[in-house]
């Protein structure tokens, strides 16, 4: 990215010292405590952290939407506590849940947010033109916002947020749930916003490889400043301990969790075709240390990365924590499936004249982990609500367990879990109280309903939380416990629709330890997701594209499809963008 002109010179943000608590079941939570930055005109910061590290609530601090306990906050110029108003005037802030009226058009939303801004009316064509024109949105302008694509949403919400033109820009996890396209078209505004109008951007971001786009990072845990700079700067601190290992005729997810437990590594995760570690010291791993009679092993030394930095300076400040193998639960009395258990042939659904879903075909095995990819509004979800028995074909057979869905959607479904991508916790509820609630709903009593409990309350490590409320949670032990809820009746297929969405890269790492263990044991997961460095972890995957199996194949498959000459070795991501952006330019062709 260019450097970006500056026609606001000085501090557009300053904040000292600030603190912030609430009470939430009778206990003080400190949200941040003594946080001071200052922020330049004309850049992107981006604000990073945890799940309950204090991100949304300095958010809603610079907005003058809370009042802080102590410390000041000037918002270009203005003090956010007493020109709460002003404040809010001359900034634009996007939260995480933008709140677009789905039963409004496209333009309708555009003219209530600006009566909302005050923005004159013999303004406003020519701004709805260029914010229209900015996010691609021209041509569905009358189409009712409840219609569109999760991104497109999105790119509307960011619109109407930009309806009156800020010099300060808050937008929180902005990015959250939309595909990759979607994702880089966000990022695309955002740069010209900058660059051509010279506007600041302070952004929360559950994507770490969003960090190192930024021109600085403020790196927020449990509610304390950790650091602040360029992203270079956080993985430079690293260089002589990252490493890229290789060990032929392994399976990946079997050679991630070997080297998790590994002496001297501090992280492992997937990349590629191979396992990206790193180590607590910046000393070059011996194979025979790493993985004692594997044989043939290969290591390579590799740059750090933003990321890299994110996990070490977490880690340092927890607990310590030996990798835990995912306990089998006690069985309810199911038995392992084996050979195909999931099979769909010419897949359709229709609504009306349209086809969400057409003609799609797939197979899988027992134990296979499975992705199902697809931009927003591809027909994934639908898919998945057919295959868990939610919602009826229009066309073709589906059968799942050995079961054909049309005709016992009812006994399928008592053998698979399944976890929605809105989490459907009843959050009025105590942890406990939910998971009594499910083991009941999946029909436990006595003993074995005790049993299932205390195992999810060990396992997923609840206990501490038993007494409190579903809704006091924070996004990533909500996770746990809808994982755990799932898992209840000890299900041999195990539905994940977009599992990971919004959750920090320490929860995705554990969410994937215990999914890549189920496997072991057997169990069958198909998932979608739109972290294309999940993908990784998959044993094959299909890509959807306007209801249909555009790909199908092992992520090695999807990137050797996509590779060019520009592009031979594209990643998971750079696959995925250039396959669907090909499907639509030959639909725009014919």
């Amino acid at each position: 990215m260019t450097a970006a002109a500056q026609p606001f010179p000085g501090i557009l943000l300053d904040v000292s010292h600030i603190s912030k608590t609430f009470l939430s079941g009778g206990r003080k939570l400190q949200a941040l405590s003594e946080v001071s930055f200052k922020l330049s005109a004309g850049r992107v910061t981006g604000l990073i952290g945890p799940d309950a590290a204090g991100k949304t609530t300095l958010m809603r601090l610079i907005a003058g939407l809370l009042l802080p306990d102590s410390g000041s906050i000037t918002v270009l110029g203005m003090d956010a506590t007493r020109d709460s108003l002003a404040v809010q005037s001359n900034i634009g802030y996007m939260p995480q849940h933008f709140g677009l009226y789905e039963d409004l058009s496209v333009q309708e939303n555009l003219d209530l947010y600006a009566d909302l801004q005050g923005v004159p009316r013999e303004q406003r064509a020519a701004r709805y033109r260029e914010l229209m024109s900015m996010t691609g949105l021209t041509p569905f302008t009358r189409r009712l916002a409840g219609r569109l694509s999760g991104g497109m949403k999105q790119k509307l919400g960011l619109a109407c947020t930009l309806v009156r033109p800020p010099r300060l820009l808050l937008l929180d996890e902005p990015t959250v749930g939309v595909d990759p396209v979607s994702r880089r078209e966000l990022w695309a505004i955002i740069y010209r916003l900058v660059r051509d109008q010279g506007m600041s951007v302070l952004l929360s971001t559950a994507y770490l490889d969003e960090a190192e786009r930024c021109h600085q990072v403020l790196l927020l845990y449990a509610g304390r400043l950790l650091g602040e700079g360029p992203p270079a700067d956080f993985a430079s601190a690293l260089n002589g301990r990252t490493f890229s290992v290789q060990a032929p005729g392994m399976n990946k997810r079997l050679l991630q969790q070997r080297l998790r437990r590994a002496p001297g590594v501090l992280d492992a995760v997937i990349q590629g075709e191979a396992v990206r570690i790193v180590m607590h010291q910046p000393l070059a791993p011996e194979a025979a240390a790493l993985l004692p009679g594997s044989g043939l092993t290969r290591i390579s030394p590799i740059a750090p990365r933003f990321e890299d930095s994110f996990i070490t300076r977490i880690q340092a400040l927890q607990p310590e924590k030996t990798p835990m193998d995912f306990l089998q639960p006690p069985r309810t009395g199911g038995t392992a499936t084996a050979g195909v258990v999931i099979e769909v042939e010419n897949l359709s659904r229709r609504f009306g004249d349209f086809y969400a879903v057409r003609n799609l075909s797939f197979s899988v095995g027992a134990g296979e982990v499975f992705g199902l990819l697809g931009a927003n509004g591809a027909g994934k979800t639908t898919t998945f609500r057919m295959l868990c028995g939610l919602l009826p074909p229009s066309g073709g057979s589906l059968r799942v367990a050995g079961v054909d869905l049309r005709l016992a959607a009812a006994q399928a479904r008592a053998r698979i879990g399944y976890m929605s991508q809105k989490f459907s916790l009843y959050e009025a509820l105590t942890v406990k109280q939910n998971l009594d609630f499910f083991a009941s709903a999946y029909g436990l009593t006595g003993k074995p309903h005790g049993q299932r409990v205390a195992w999810a309350l060990e396992q997923f490590e609840l206990s501490s939380y038993a007494g409190d409320n579903a809704s006091s949670l924070p996004l990533g032990f909500k996770q746990r416990l809808q994982l755990a809820a799932a898992l209840m009746h000890d299900p041999r297929i195990l539905f994940l629709d977009e599992p990971t969405s919004g959750v920090d890269p320490l929860a995705r790492r554990e969410f994937w330890a215990r999914i890549s263990a189920m496997s072991e044991q057997g169990i069958t997961v198909l998932v979608t997701t739109h972290f294309m460095e999940e993908v990784e972890y998959c044993d094959r995957l299909v890509i959807m594209a306007s209801g249909e199996l555009l790909k199908l194949g092992t992520p090695e498959d999807i990137k050797a499809a996509a590779a060019s000459r520009e592009h031979p070795q594209p990643s998971m991501e750079d696959a995925f963008i250039a396959l669907i952006e090909a499907h639509e330019q030959m639909r725009m062709a014919s």
